[in-house]
């Protein structure tokens, strides 16, 4: 059952303590986060086997897996099942394929040309979360704009099964990124082993992926002890689902578990305009639980969940910003009228009849968002966020002409004479 309350009720720290979460008060995350990256900053290869045993359950022979092992675990899945990673595959593509997009020079003044390039980052990890539920579709959502952007070098972590390997599905997705090396990795020792490099697993320059509150933390420390950078603070999901009258209870408890059921850390939360309709999604929530393999999971994360009633749809959108949500869903027929109210959030679904788990999987946009609030200042991930963009400038000698007293008088209102005679030694030669 999600804990209700009234929006007209709570006070500003009230919403401050509800659109808190996954937060780390007495640092005991972070502590145990540091001990793990010294350790593999300090032994490498072999730290990383001893965390397979304690964590994973499992004695490895070697770290990876190549193209051959990739291969005979691709073939273990159905036809059905290969052909909806490729049509999820093809959408992710077709959508991320849009991004890249050239620049048009600029002539700021006569003789005065700028103009942006892209260049792809060279070297990138990829995080695929394995604990609780393997997510081939993370490997997808990260695989494909890496490979559109161009990247040289694409490295994979994955914590391993108890078998020592990896299941197909990720498999198979491997051989459609024709990506022909996975690391048996997981957790914030990936994320170490990423960052500094060890005997067996290259360092990379950027750490994508999302994971639960260890990996965010060990993402945002090695961040801040190297110059190896991430793609954003992506750690346990949740969802926002606002809707009024015309929503359907059996949609919203269903997108509510979806989310629930990644981890006892997620959270989903319903804003309503309707006391009845929270009533009616409860309800529809012990139906959907029953029988919900994950139940457990979901459960407990319901139980960290909550439901907030509201006097309207832009009350609704007002809180919304304020948790600013990874996951939004507007189930009203009255979406149109909202959208351009939302400032804050990861990805938003519209409508009735658009789950969040469609974004998931296969309808093209990613699903690796920021979460924990972290939408107010973090766009998903895209092509955009495995390149860089470098300016370029050209001055000819009418722009120089042009340009020149402007760049002395400020270099010598700052006091950098050096800078001003940069100008001065060229204009005395024209």
């Amino acid at each position: 059952m999600l804990k209700k309350y009234d929006y007209k009720s709570l006070d500003k720290s009230d919403i401050q303590q509800l659109v808190a979460r996954n937060t780390d008060p007495k640092n005991a995350i972070q502590e145990v986060v540091q001990d793990i990256i010294q350790q593999v900053r300090l032994q490498g290869d072999t730290v990383l086997r001893e965390y397979a045993v304690k964590f994973d359950k499992v004695e490895l022979d070697k770290l990876f897996l190549d193209e051959d092992d990739i291969d005979a675990l691709a073939s273990t899945i159905h036809r059905d099942q290969q052909r909806a990673l490729e049509i999820a595959f093809q959408n992710i593509h077709k959508f991320h394929s849009t991004q890249v997009k050239r620049e048009r020079t600029v002539e700021t003044m006569p003789g005065v040309k700028c103009w942006r390039e892209i260049r792809p980052i060279e070297k990138v990890g990829l995080y695929i979360p394995g604990g609780s539920a393997v997510l081939p579709s993370t490997l997808l959502m990260l695989g494909v704009p890496a490979r559109i952007a161009g990247c040289k070098e694409i490295v994979v972590c994955s914590p391993p099964q108890s078998n020592g390997k990896i299941n197909g599905f990720v498999a198979y997705c491997l051989k459609l990124l024709k990506i022909n090396r996975i690391y048996l990795v997981g957790g914030a020792q990936a994320v170490a082993a990423m960052g500094f490099g060890t005997q067996t697993i290259p360092r990379v320059d950027k750490i994508f992926g999302p994971g639960n509150q260890f990996v965010t933390k060990a993402k945002s420390i090695i961040q801040g002890l190297t110059n190896v950078s991430i793609d954003m603070p992506a750690g346990p999901s949740e969802v926002l689902v606002i809707a009024d009258n015309s929503a359907n209870p059996a949609y919203i408890a269903a997108d509510l578990l979806a989310q629930a059921e990644h981890g006892i850390d997620s959270q989903a939360v319903l804003v309503s305009t309707s006391n009845t309709m929270i009533d009616a999604v409860n309800s529809e929530l012990e139906i959907q639980l029953a029988v919900l393999p994950r139940r457990e999971l979901a459960a407990k994360a319901i139980e960290n969940s909550y439901a907030i009633q509201v006097g309207g749809l832009e009350e609704a959108i007002q809180f919304s910003n304020e948790y600013a949500p990874e996951h939004l869903i507007l189930e009203t027929d009255q979406w149109e009228s909202i959208t351009r109210q939302i400032i804050n959030a990861g990805s938003v679904f519209l409508g009735h009849l658009t789950p969040e788990s469609a974004g998931d999987y296969a309808s093209g946009t990613n699903h690796t968002l920021p979460t924990s609030g972290y939408a107010r200042s973090y766009s998903g991930v895209s092509v955009d966020s495995f390149v860089k963009k470098i300016t370029f400038q050209h001055i000819n000698e009418i722009g120089l002409e042009q340009i020149g007293s402007t760049v002395e008088i400020l270099a010598e209102l700052e006091g950098l004479h050096a800078h001003k005679n940069a100008i001065s030694i060229r204009k005395k030669t024209l």
